[in-house]
């Protein structure tokens, strides 16, 4: 792939034009290349380097390439002298042969910090799924890949799963609402999907009142309105990890 077609991949219609996207810095390829051991398709990566990683020890194709060019096609300002063009998976992960993976749905997310540090909540507990609406923010946005810290590659993600989707798929479903019962209750644990909205505006309450969607609520003992997106998902996320570490 020629430079000036790899700094396109910055831009949504270009990585969805050839299927790939950028990962930047020494930490999120290694995390790339741990992944790529348990996914064929990682496989497929590529590295760009400058002469100060010309030694690193990578399964991937890799290209030497100058300082100048590195500068072109790296987002950051002081990049490091490493990034890797990486291949989209074309279909979603399997769901875990468990049964107890935990679904989070997350509509119409804008903000690229939020989905990242949400991707790495997830990816930290471990057993969860992430099903973004349309009109998400795109998960392989650079500043969602570099605040995921590699967990964009460990975290079965399923992108432009529409409202209407979640009754066929799920049984019983809950959300998060500023009057519900506390997420500490007994049955929050016991939902198939977890849904959560956009920072502003939510989830439109007729469509939540469609789902049957069963309200839960972080209860604050202070005088802020509201707690930021990816706080709400975290803690939800720990409660529901330590359900699952009670039930076991």
């Amino acid at each position: 792939m020629k430079i000036d077609d790899i700094k396109k991949l910055h831009l949504k219609k270009y990585r969805a034009e050839f299927g790939c996207f950028l990962v930047e810095g020494e930490h999120l390829v290694l995390e790339l290349q741990k992944a790529a051991l348990h996914h064929p398709h990682l496989q497929r990566s590529e590295l760009y380097v400058t002469a100060a990683y010309e030694h690193w020890q990578s399964p991937f194709r890799t290209h030497l390439i100058s300082e100048r060019q590195m500068a072109q096609i790296a987002d950051t300002k002081t990049p490091q002298g490493i990034v890797a063009r990486v291949p989209m998976p074309t279909t979603a992960a399997p769901v875990s042969a468990s049964g107890d993976e935990r679904v989070i749905y997350l509509h119409e997310i804008q903000d690229p910090g939020n989905l990242g540090t949400i991707l790495r909540t997830l990816a930290w507990f471990g057993n969860f799924r992430c099903l973004l609406s349309p009109g998400s923010v795109d998960p392989y946005n650079p500043k969602v890949v570099r605040a995921s810290m590699g967990a964009i590659f460990h975290t079965p993600l399923e992108l432009d799963v529409g409202l209407d989707a979640l009754r066929a798929r799920f049984e019983r479903i809950a959300c998060l609402d500023m009057q519900g019962e506390p997420i500490q209750s007994a049955g929050f644990g016991s939902f198939d999907c977890y849904l959560f909205g956009n920072e502003a505006r939510g989830v439109p309450r007729e469509r939540l009142i469609d789902l049957d969607a069963q309200p839960f609520t972080i209860h604050g003992c202070g005088t802020i309105e509201s707690l930021n997106l990816a706080a709400t998902v975290n803690m939800c996320a720990y409660e529901l990890s330590r359900s699952r570490i009670r039930s076991a």
